[in-house]
């Protein structure tokens, strides 16, 4: 039960989907959150004892309660991601990196594209993913950018059922694939016949700045705007079109889906693992190896802990046994210097450091050759961690998880939290990469910005 307390809009939640903001004793807004039911997800933060420790903290300061009611669970979606980016609350931002949000990008070319991608990648080319305008060399690359949104099933399933309303292609025209076959999509209504040539450039923009005003939370402009569209094709006598449109108009109109959000959480509480599960939001230690022509060879070791990072515990390496690339051997060697501080060793138990604790999970940037090398070190040692490498691909989608296929757990874990570890992995090798490039600057005789804790 909601504490009387605490002021809330209208002096009641209503049992329908929305989004609610919460504020604190000095007006600032600390939190926005969607729900398919207001009263039930609202009120949730109030009961029980057992909170994660950031909920704890962020209900003691709740003092006043608004929200924003909308017809359908999708709107709660689109409203949610654009109240994030407009005001950027802190228990929405902090305490998780914002390079793994989620955005969705319209590409800007002949037939754009809608896109999905991570803050990190955005920023890799030039963007800053919070930013409210696009800057003229994100203009270059899209035509807007929507986010930030905290699951990308979510946001796939929005894009899906929004689909039926406004179709968008995802192949090219004739005149690059030297055919006009229509593909799937197009014979399924959700692609409007780019792949064979049904539609040109013009119409399909039009298409393409229906879905802008959609995911800009102005779905009533749009509504209104088919309308219009279906009217002027009745008049004309084009009742095809207008029929279409018609179906479009209904569509939209009657758009939910509650699967959408089947489960509102708020952004720190974490699922406890079952029984003999893989804890993947326990310690997760990350490695990476990094050289130039096998020069100034170093390894970084990061940590999450509750899926956030935990900087405190980053060490460096710099790799002492040989020289030359070999990042097998590089690995080998970082994996011992790093089980010989955990507790129970031999060399903890002569140095006054403490011991470091053993993680739940190891992530390896490589595939077989250096996930077998550290199973192998595992072994030696008698430890049992689970290990699984990512082999690089062309981008994220095409990154290969390399693990012990007979293990049904690492198969249910990878599968469940794939782009968990990929954000882990990504914070390696930016670590790694800053490392060695410090490294460098210093062997050069440039001054260093930070000095590094190396081991």
């Amino acid at each position: 039960m909601i504490p009387g307390s605490i002021k809330i809009l209208h002096n009641a939640l209503p049992d329908a989907p929305g989004v609610y903001f919460y504020y604190n004793e000095q007006g600032k807004l600390l939190y926005v959150g969607k729900a398919t039911s207001l009263k039930q997800r609202v009120g949730s933060y109030f009961v029980g004892k057992d909170k994660h420790p950031r909920t704890a903290e962020l209900v003691s300061k709740i003092v006043e309660i608004k929200y924003t009611q909308v017809p359908t669970v999708i709107e709660a979606l689109v409203l949610e991601a654009n109240q994030i980016r407009t005001h950027k609350p802190p228990y929405n931002i902090l305490g998780r990196d914002d390079k793994s949000f989620i955005y969705l990008c319209l590409t800007n070319e002949d037939f754009p594209k809608p896109v999905l991608m991570r803050g990190l990648d955005l920023e890799r080319i030039g963007i800053q993913p919070f930013s409210k305008r696009l800057s003229l060399k994100a203009r270059r690359k899209f035509l807007a950018v929507y986010g930030p949104y905290l699951s990308g099933r979510q946001l796939k399933m929005a894009l899906d059922l929004v689909r039926r309303t406004i179709p968008w292609s995802t192949c090219n025209p004739p005149s690059v694939t030297g055919t006009s076959r229509p593909c799937f999509d197009a014979q399924i209504g959700k692609c409007p016949g780019v792949c064979s040539g049904a539609i040109d450039k013009k119409a399909y923009r039009r298409n393409i700045k229906k879905l802008m005003l959609f995911f800009e939370g102005k779905k009533d402009t749009l509504l209104r705007q088919l309308k219009r569209e279906m009217a002027a094709s009745a008049r004309a006598k084009n009742y095809e079109a207008a029929a279409k449109l018609r179906d479009r108009v209904f569509a939209l109109e009657h758009i939910q889906d509650i699967g959408l959000l089947m489960k509102d959480e708020f952004t720190y509480e974490l699922p406890e693992p079952a029984a003999g599960h893989i804890n993947a939001f326990g310690r997760i230690e990350a490695y990476d190896i990094a050289n130039i022509s096998g020069t100034s060879n170093v390894a970084a070791m990061v940590v999450f802990e509750g899926g956030k990072p935990n900087k405190n515990e980053y060490r460096k390496f710099r790799i002492k046994g040989f020289e030359g690339a070999n990042d097998v051997g590089a690995m080998e060697e970082v994996m011992r210097r790093r089980l010989a501080r955990s507790s129970g060793s031999l060399n903890v138990r002569r140095s006054t450091s403490a011991a470091w604790q053993l993680p739940d999970l190891m992530i390896i940037d490589g595939g077989e050759g250096q996930v077998n090398r550290v199973e192998q070190v595992l072994r030696e040692l008698k430890l049992d961690i689970p290990v699984v490498g990512i082999a690089k691909g062309f981008n994220r989608k095409q990154d290969r998880l390399v693990f012990d296929k007979s293990n049904p757990e690492l198969r249910r874990v990878t599968s469940a939290f794939k782009e968990v570890f990929q954000k882990v992995r990504d914070e390696a090798h930016r670590f790694a990469g800053a490392y060695h490039r410090n490294l460098r600057a210093r062997q050069s005789g440039i001054p260093q910005r930070k000095q590094e804790k190396k081991l």
